[in-house]
């Protein structure tokens, strides 16, 4: 294994003590200009245009991401492509999030008299209150840094650090604000497995012809045909009306065997436990997990408003999709 050098440890910790400085910097700024901030957003018919150039740019793309996957529609738009014809985005109902440490980047400079001729409200993060930028903004926000990480103090480190984090405050101030809900997030995140983590159970459960189910007075022998044809461990009991009455699972039959042909007799009323745990077709994947292992069950039935069967979820199909 190679050894590390005593001096690069050093200044690794040196670059991680100063951004995460930095970062704790911006708590004592947040003020009621922070406020005014969220307030436009909020207020915002149109959509957030973060913009920016540079190392700030690529801090406005990873913004622009967080926002719009927390429900506030926000892009990025590259100040120089928008000189060059991509100006015309940029409408009087948006909120332009303009980024840059100096605030006198000359080709965010340049959108400037577009913005106010449009009346479009304009939200500065800068380093640097008394630039053009700052006094131009609706409202400045203060991310200057007292160095940069950077041995050289030259590089952008702790102030594109200090951005990013100021950023994900905006974002998440306005997630809590709007009332943005987890069943929010999963709708924006159908993909990879955060997305299979927020799948709702209608997308997981065994449902239709796959999903065990049996009448009340189905003899035993006809439920554990049912139970073993479809794999699941479980079957649902129905009323005479649709309804669930009940499961009968393995364990029922354990309990129910007592050395004789006793329980082949019987009807699955008889042999089920009455009133089991129930979930609706929209719940997360995720809850119903919880409920499993809070439970120590491994199949949660999916009923409608009025109890008919709709579906199984079972904790072994959830685990084989891989997302947890």
């Amino acid at each position: 294994m190679t050894q590390v050098n005593v001096a690069d440890l050093t200044l690794a910790r040196r670059v991680l003590q100063i951004e995460a400085g930095a970062i704790l910097a911006l708590v004592d700024r947040l003020d009621e200009r922070f406020d005014t901030a969220v307030r436009l957003v909020l207020d915002c018919p149109g959509r957030v245009i973060v913009t920016g150039i540079g190392k700030s740019g690529i801090i406005c793309r990873k913004i622009a991401a967080t926002l719009s996957s927390t429900g506030t529609p926000a892009f990025f738009l590259h100040p120089a492509d928008a000189t060059h014809g991509d100006l015309g985005v940029i409408q009087g109902a948006d909120v332009v999030l303009a980024l840059s440490y100096s605030g006198e980047s000359e080709e965010l400079l340049r959108l400037l008299e577009t913005i106010k001729r449009l009346g479009t409200r304009l939200i500065a993060f800068t380093g640097n209150s008394a630039s053009t930028l700052a006094r131009a903004a609706d409202v400045a926000l203060d991310c200057s840094v007292s160095e940069e990480a950077c041995p050289l103090n030259l590089v952008p480190t702790a102030s594109t650090t200090a951005a990013l984090a100021l950023g994900d405050a905006l974002a998440m101030t306005l997630l809590v604000a709007k009332g943005f809900r987890q069943e929010d997030f999963a709708n924006l995140h159908p993909g990879g497995k955060l997305g299979r983590r927020l799948m709702r159970v209608e997308q997981l459960m065994y449902a239709g012809a796959q999903a065990p189910v049996v009448r009340a007075d189905t003899r035993m022998p006809d439920v554990i045909y049912e139970m073993t044809s479809k794999g699941l461990g479980m079957t649902c009991v129905t009323d005479e009306s649709g309804r669930l009455a009940g499961i009968i699972t393995d364990g029922d039959l354990r309990r129910h065997i007592s050395g004789s042909n006793s329980i082949l007799e019987r009807n699955a009323a008889a042999v089920m436990t009455p009133d089991p745990v129930t979930i609706d077709r929209k719940t997360l994947a995720v809850e119903a997990l919880r409920i499993m292992e809070q439970r120590k069950i491994t199949s949660i039935v999916v009923v409608d408003a009025s109890t008919r069967v709709e579906g199984v979820v079972h904790l072994h199909h959830l685990w084989r999709t891989q997302m947890f």
